[in-house]
């Protein structure tokens, strides 16, 4: 299986958009290259590079800082939002791959395929507009076909509202197919076509909520949605969520410490954060060992005397914080040996839709049948807990504890979903930005005064798409990180 990936990602990486690339002009033009090939074989590739690269990025890079679960120890730009531009090339060349996936489905009237496709390209693009806002979209990956070297850039606005029909298109078309997805290369579902249905949906709703105070209308369409539960069905467990394994069996090539790392050693410039750390201890919440290490020496500390220590954000010599390594917490060993069922590269959790209705519900936008604010907000709690074999008990009590049991509020809402995103990608930050909790502190040595709305645009840009660049700015607001996007502006 990896020999194969990583010669699907030698055929797709010679389609790599990278926005704006005039070198591209000249792809695919060796008349021995091939020509065709069948769609089920990117679809492992365009899969792995979505679900790591999202995995990656929630721990050792950027968004794992902004959402307050790690702290970077060293060279700490990061940590204190420093950021610099930050390249999209690895989200458009997965985007790429993706279109040839799509096209070569199409060319040979596969269906199933094609819807398939549609959803990864939803979750793909999303993601980059959620990080920078407008970007290129409509003219984007094709450069083939067209030789468009200097695509414009989409207003957000716009890129959700057909991100929004195209995954509605994808989860009608998967409930007519009449092929199905061949289960050896769908590493994900195992050609489960209601399961891609239900990722299709659950990505629908986490679209809506986070366009739900711009847009008037979402809470409307999720309760469309929510009122069609045989056409738009939704997660009923976790074990349903769209996850998928790492391919690594030695801690040498295991996530995050080994071949998708440069090194073990790089791992320890992020440790837990202190703002982690004490909200588990705080709510004696049982996912604290499984996630976090306890310190190594019990004795000789300086500020904090826990068995579990989690680093503050943005201050002075954090690798020295607590007297140094040896009192500060690491990750569980859970996280350095992929053959743990436990640890999966997820796309979407049960738990993110359970919350993301909870809160709906709670601010009235919709109903859901059977179901209340409250029940859905445990069920939340539960599915993250049942993810990581929490024991029935063991939830029990969480969910009895002043500060657990549900008191109605945002707030404590927003809590437990922060808690249950820990290394599920995006949204703990994506959350913060949008409500402004939990309300994280930014520490002393923070270049800004509030978390960071953006990702700056690529430096190349300015250069080689300056028009584009220049014209997105103009309408979006300059290229900072504390600039709002559409759907952050009041």
């Amino acid at each position: 299986m990896r020999k194969l990936l990583i010669t699907i990602s030698i055929i797709g990486g010679s389609l790599l958009l990278g926005a704006c690339r005039k070198d591209f002009v000249k792809i695919n033009t060796d008349p021995n290259t091939a020509t065709s090939l069948n769609p089920q074989y990117l679809l492992s590739t365009v899969l792995v590079n979505s679900a790591y690269t999202y995995q990656d990025d929630a721990y050792m890079d950027k968004p794992g800082e902004a959402g307050r679960y790690f702290t970077k120890v060293r060279n700490e730009a990061d940590d204190l939002f420093g950021w610099s531009s930050v390249t999209w090339d690895g989200y458009y060349n997965t985007l790429s791959l993706n279109y040839q996936l799509y096209n070569f489905a199409k060319t040979q009237h596969q269906g199933q395929y094609m819807a398939v496709s549609e959803i990864l390209r939803a979750f793909n693009f999303s993601r980059i507009t959620d990080l920078y806002g407008d970007c290129p979209y409509s003219e984007a990956l094709q450069l083939k076909e067209n030789a468009n070297v200097h695509p414009r850039y989409d207003a957000q606005q716009d890129i959700y509202t057909d991100l929004l029909k195209r995954l509605t298109a994808a989860n009608d078309s998967l409930a007519n197919a009449t092929l199905d997805v061949d289960k050896t290369y769908d590493i994900m579902y195992g050609g489960n076509l209601l399961k891609w249905r239900k990722f299709a949906n659950a990505l629908h709703l986490r679209l809506l909520m986070r366009i739900s105070s711009k847009d008037k209308t979402a809470f409307t369409q999720m309760q469309d949605m929510l009122n069609d539960a045989s056409r738009f069905p939704l997660f009923t467990t976790f074990e349903e969520e769209a996850c998928i394994p790492y391919l690594g069996k030695t801690k040498s090539d295991s996530w995050p410490g080994g071949n998708l790392v440069n090194s073990v050693t790089e791992t320890q410039k992020y440790k837990p954060s202190k703002e982690l750390v004490d909200a588990l201890l705080s709510l004696n919440d049982p996912r604290l060992p499984v996630w976090i290490a306890p310190v190594e020496q019990a004795t000789g500390y300086t500020v904090d005397g826990n068995k579990y220590v989690g680093v503050p954000n943005a201050i002075p010599a954090p690798y020295d914080y607590n007297g140094g390594e040896a009192h500060i917490s690491e990750l569980a060993p859970l996280f350095f040996s992929n053959a743990d069922p436990l640890l999966k590269a997820s796309l979407m959790t049960y738990a993110e839709q359970c919350f993301i209705l909870a809160e709906a519900a709670q601010q009235g936008g919709v109903t859901v049948k059977g179901e209340t604010a409250q029940t859905l907000y445990e069920k939340g709690i539960r599915g993250s807990m049942g993810a990581y074999k929490i024991d029935g008990a063991a939830q029990d009590s969480y969910l009895k504890q002043p500060g657990v049991a549900y008191d109605g509020t945002l707030k404590q809402l927003i809590q437990q979903k922060w808690i249950a995103g820990f290394m599920k990608g995006f949204e703990g930050w994506f959350d913060n930005r949008r409500t402004g909790l939990p309300a994280f502190t930014l520490g002393p040595l923070s270049a800004l005064r509030t978390i960071p709305a953006r990702y700056l645009y690529p430096t190349l840009e300015t250069s080689l798409n300056a028009d584009n660049y220049n014209k997105a700015v103009a309408t979006q607001g300059a290229d900072k990180t504390t600039t709002l996007m559409w759907y952050l502006k009041k």
